[in-house]
């Protein structure tokens, strides 16, 4: 019989832990979960659990927002986007258009979408204007996008892509000399889509303990108790702390109708920088539909910090788990859910705003929450 949270809490509180451990969260959904059950303010003072980069509006180029505020601008047409990347600010004046938001109130014909076949609806009911989906996101979002491509989509439906994949920034976080953290909890979404088996570095080459884990209090207290005991027993292996969802080989037709639509790129991360193999684009076959070939002269790398944080924004090393939130400057100060300054807080997936969501307004809050 599955342990409940409470069970799991005390089984975390009765091992013998005198040295501090850092343990990544993949997920912004994980990092939204800890957060809003208040888990870290219930596990043992030894423990502290580190957000990573699992939120894609974060991470998001900020040269792909240009591009998309361009076209929208400029282009009769419709650009279409989720409903968080519409708020987050590019690297210019403020004088001018600086998000998608600002572009739609300037006149353009920006749409929030929830699905990936929204964009499709919008296309074939406007046939006489091109509709431009900029597609942000993780493996889980790309896949809906591969399966849509490979069923076929309207003549006037391009997709500006800017899909992430997520080991491969885990794996430059491990490759560092000195990591942010000492295990990991992968993502059980992502592996849900990919399979288990994408994680396995992290134990064959880094020996970090791993667990997979799901969005319940209890399927993250499991995953903690895995990688906790896997450290202090000196046995590290990959634990799938969410079976009843990740099955061994993931999605197989997820994964070959990404394989079949999209190609692996090296691609750049906001303030972060280029991370080899970490990008999708569109494969060839679908260079028809792909919006960055149809509109080159907006994909403009020139500006003054063109693709970096905004100014005083500490978004990057919030993402890379090098600093906490409340370690910004302009977190709660310029920078909140009314008025983001850094992606962080703009998505519910961001760290910045999970932990203003719970209620985390100062470095002090923050430590009464983790202690």
């Amino acid at each position: 019989m599955s342990l409940i949270a409470s069970q799991w809490l005390d089984k975390i509180r009765e091992l013998p832990i005198t040295d501090p451990i850092r343990i990544m969260n993949v997920c912004g959904g994980h990092e939204r979960s800890i957060s809003m059950a208040g888990l870290r303010s219930a596990l043992p003072d030894t423990i502290e659990l580190i957000p990573g980069p699992g939120c894609p509006v974060c991470v998001c180029p900020e040269e792909d927002i240009y591009q998309a505020i361009q076209i929208g601008l400029h282009e009769n047409t419709v650009v279409v986007a989720f409903g968080d990347m519409l708020r987050v600010p590019v690297n210019v004046s403020s004088k001018s258009v600086r998000s998608l938001e600002q572009a739609k109130a300037a006149g353009a014909d920006i749409r929030p979408i929830a699905s990936p076949f929204e964009a499709i609806r919008i296309a074939k009911s406007e046939p006489d204007k091109t509709v431009v989906f900029f597609v942000a996101g993780f493996e889980t979002t790309c896949a809906p996008v591969a399966g849509m491509l490979a069923e076929g989509i309207p003549d006037n439906l391009l997709l500006l892509m800017s899909g992430r994949l997520t080991w491969p920034a885990v794996a430059m976080l491990l490759n560092y000399e000195t990591p942010s953290f000492d295990a990991l909890i992968a993502p059980g979404h992502v592996a849900t889509v990919m399979g288990p088996s994408e994680w396995q570095f992290v134990v064959d080459q880094h020996g970090f303990p791993a667990a997979i884990a799901g969005f319940t209090p209890d399927s993250l207290l499991a995953a903690i108790y895995s990688v906790l005991r896997q450290k202090l027993e000196g046995r590290i292996f990959l634990d799938n702390c969410y079976e009843q969802v990740v099955k061994p080989h993931g999605n197989p037709t997820a994964r070959r109708l990404i394989e079949s639509t999209l190609r692996v790129v090296d691609a750049p991360w906001r303030g972060i920088g280029t991370i080899p193999a970490s990008g999708l684009e569109l494969h060839a076959d679908y260079a028809q539909h792909n919006a960055r070939l149809h509109y080159p002269e907006y994909a403009e790398q020139a500006r003054k910090n063109a693709g970096t944080m905004p100014p005083g924004c500490d978004c990057a090393r919030v993402v890379l788990g090098r600093i906490k939130p409340v370690d910004c400057k302009l977190y709660g100060v310029s920078c909140t859910p009314r008025t983001p300054i850094g992606p962080c807080m703009v998505s519910d997936e961001g760290a910045c705003r999970i932990w203003w969501s719970s209620g985390i307004r100062s470095r002090s809050a923050a430590h009464e929450e983790t202690t």
